[in-house]
């Protein structure tokens, strides 16, 4: 692809399927993996102050606001948390649920558990200038 002033521009292909997979998620859709929960944290990718109090949690794709139910599949004890935050980074794991969410799930001890999660509400994801990160 050309750009500006005759630059060539390349386009990594794990770019474009990262934008593919940002917008195909709907109502209804599930995701089976692990769960992990954290309550350190100033700002997050939504541009939000972090507060442990609060039933949020962290996504790689989920647009901002959106509404997922989080179900521990050792329990069945379920939370429904707001996504304003990116991750988790470690493979496997699906979701970083805050502390509050955390309490609720009693995962506390553990640190990190089986879940399936369900997008309850689609949020609507837009640009702010306070988020960090290139790719959002």
């Amino acid at each position: 692809m050309t750009g500006l002033f005759g630059f060539t521009f390349i386009i990594p292909a794990w770019l474009l399927l990262a934008g593919v997979a940002c917008a195909s998620y709907s109502v209804g859709d599930k995701e089976k993996g692990d769960a992990s929960w954290y309550s350190d944290g100033k700002t997050t990718a939504s541009g939000e102050t972090f507060d442990r109090h609060k039933l949020t949690a962290a996504h790689r794709h989920l647009p901002f606001g959106t509404i997922v139910r989080v179900t521990s599949r050792s329990t069945g004890l379920s939370v429904d948390v707001r996504i304003n935050d990116r991750g988790p980074w470690r493979w496997g794991r699906i979701i970083d649920v805050s502390e509050a969410a955390a309490n609720v799930l009693k995962m506390k001890k553990s640190g990190e558990i089986p879940v399936e999660i369900e997008v309850i509400r689609l949020g609507i994801d837009t640009p702010t200038s306070k988020r960090k990160g290139w790719w959002w």
